[in-house]
């Protein structure tokens, strides 16, 4: 290789050893410039190559080498003098993946140093400047995820930072998917607080409480959380909601984080822009609305064509029966205008007309339901202390047994409810707060449901199975709960999430998780719940 190297070029590359060599490139070149004594050269360096099979000329530095895109040889080595540099402490991948000196997102490397983000690592690149200004000397690619020493240059190829990689893109595979309900391990994190892959407390960012909980409670829906955990189920998907969410249904499951907290940032970001800034970092909106834009807008998301299902439609969706009673002149107004009722579903049963009145039936799908909670009370009793309410599940479940009337004001009509098939996952939501021209106001009420075992075919009438092998199953468990404490536009919200592996319930506020009794799940003002079908 050496006689090699004297015999090809004029300057030979012994002088800069940074230069790495391309021998077949070099020697077709010079075969075409000089014609006779280029080709015998050519033919020795052939004839020398096989000689000796061992002499690796790909790689001049004898350590293993790569081309990398623009065709420039990166060295790969394993003995990085600079990897006790490495501060696991600093690294955290929770946050947009923005150069901190350019704000560009292209080609974005982490300092595994002191943990910020920099674009490139070229000569005249952010990272550069900063390995020689700080002596910091390995990177990471975040989006290959290769190590990198600056600023000589080579790629590091060492298992030792593989733990790293995992914080940086978690996986899982789908023997570890199927195992997740039956993991009791608790995980370390490096500063030695213990944590529990599924149970980690959200960053809350700037009142995104109502975020923190819908996440938090939609962890629960097993379908829902293994489909997001494997990304090959929504490769086909272009939005950057569904990759997001994906994302942080990693991050919380993943059982070697650096800590035991996530902060959802990304996803609030694709939130903000998704949701043309409806919902936005530093506004509080109510967890219900919220809820229901992002399992709409998922669905719209994930689906490949207009009448095709995907999985939020599988776990939440039901069906309604509706009959509406209204007014004439209403009825004629609608027809007039040719009006869609919520873009639902409408399949009509049958309309009939009286001299004043009119009747129409139709199905529409649901995501979830909403219960009106009775009026509490205006006045005060014998201790000057107004009597919080009570209501069991139960009675406001009645709205849907299909001969309960529930009025609406606008359009003025009469509508009854009757559910014809039940979902996987039911997602109820109590109607707490009221606005008026004024103020908004919260309703006190307290909810008695079960926490086990809701029987729903005793209090609502239930459609017989359509196959008649086909048990009905009408017995739902709690999985999660969520709940507004405190004022109507001061409060908060917390969570009250079950793990599937022991059993045990837990509450969950923003950072904080503990573990609970059963009991104080059903003390709580319950706000929204999800319940799991029984199988």
């Amino acid at each position: 290789s050496r006689r090699r190297r004297i015999v090809d070029s004029p300057s030979s590359p012994a002088e800069e050893p940074l230069v790495p060599y391309n021998d077949d490139e070099d020697d077709e070149r010079r075969v075409l410039d000089h014609s006779g004594r280029a080709e015998e050269v050519g033919r020795r360096v052939e004839t020398e190559e096989e000689d000796d099979d061992d002499d690796d000329d790909d790689d001049p530095y004898g350590r293993g080498s790569i081309l990398d895109k623009s065709n420039r040889q990166v060295e790969v080595r394993r003995d990085c003098p600079y990897l006790d540099t490495v501060n696991r402490q600093v690294l955290d991948f929770d946050f947009e993946r923005f150069c901190s000196v350019s704000l560009s997102n292209l080609n974005v490397y982490a300092c595994l140093v002191c943990g910020k983000y920099y674009q490139g690592r070229g000569k005249k690149s952010h990272a550069y400047t900063h390995s020689l200004e700080a002596g910091h000397h390995v990177y990471i690619n975040l989006r290959t995820e290769k190590v990198y020493c600056l600023p000589d240059g080579y790629e590091i190829n060492d298992p030792s930072l593989d733990d790293i990689r995992y914080v940086l893109n978690p996986r899982f595979s789908r023997e570890q998917v199927e195992q997740l309900d039956k993991n009791k391990q608790w995980s370390r994190a490096l500063d030695g607080s213990d944590y529990l892959p599924g149970m980690v407390g959200l960053n809350n960012i700037q009142k995104t409480d109502f975020v923190n909980v819908t996440i938090q409670s939609l962890m629960r829906v097993t379908p829902l959380r293994n489909f997001f955990l494997i990304p090959e189920n929504y490769q086909h998907c272009r939005s950057q909601l569904v990759h997001r969410f994906g994302e942080l249904t990693r991050k919380i499951w993943h059982a070697r984080n650096f800590k035991g907290q996530v902060s959802p940032h990304e996803f609030l970001q694709a939130v903000m822009k998704a949701s043309k800034k409806r919902f936005r970092i530093g506004v509080q909106s109510e967890p219900v609305e919220f809820m229901s834009w992002l399992l709409n807008t998922l669905h719209a998301d994930l689906r490949t064509s207009k009448k095709s299902s995907s999985i939020i439609h599988k776990c939440f969706q039901g069906e309604l029966e509706v009959v509406k009673e209204t007014q004439n002149k209403a009825i004629s107004e609608r027809k007039e205008g040719g009006g869609e009722h919520n873009g639902a579903l409408k399949i009509m049963d049958g309309a009939t007309e009286n001299n004043n009145s009119g009747t129409e039936t139709y199905r529409m799908p649901f995501l979830m339901l909403g219960l009106d909670l009775p009026e509490p009370p205006l006045f005060k009793d014998v201790m000057e202390k107004n009597i919080i309410p009570q209501v069991p599940l139960f009675n406001i479940l009645k709205k849907f047994d299909g001969e309960t009337v529930t009025t609406t004001v606008r359009p003025p009509a009469r509508m009854k409810y009757r559910v014809t098939r039940l979902p996987q996952y039911l997602i109820v939501h109590m109607h707490r707060f009221t606005k008026n021209n004024f103020f908004r106001e919260k309703n006190p009420t307290l909810v008695n449901f079960p926490v086990k075992n809701l029987e729903l075919k005793d209090y609502i009438p239930l459609p017989a199975p359509t196959k008649g092998n086909e048990k009905l199953r009408s017995k739902y468990d709690l999985i999660a709960n969520i709940v507004h404490d405190g004022k109507p536009d001061e409060g908060f919200y917390r969570v009250f999430v079950q793990r599937k592996s022991e059993e045990l319930w837990y509450e969950m506020q923003d950072l904080h998780v503990s573990e609970t009794l059963p009991q104080m799940v059903a003390l709580s003002e319950a706000y929204m719940q999800i319940y799991e079908q029984q199988q």
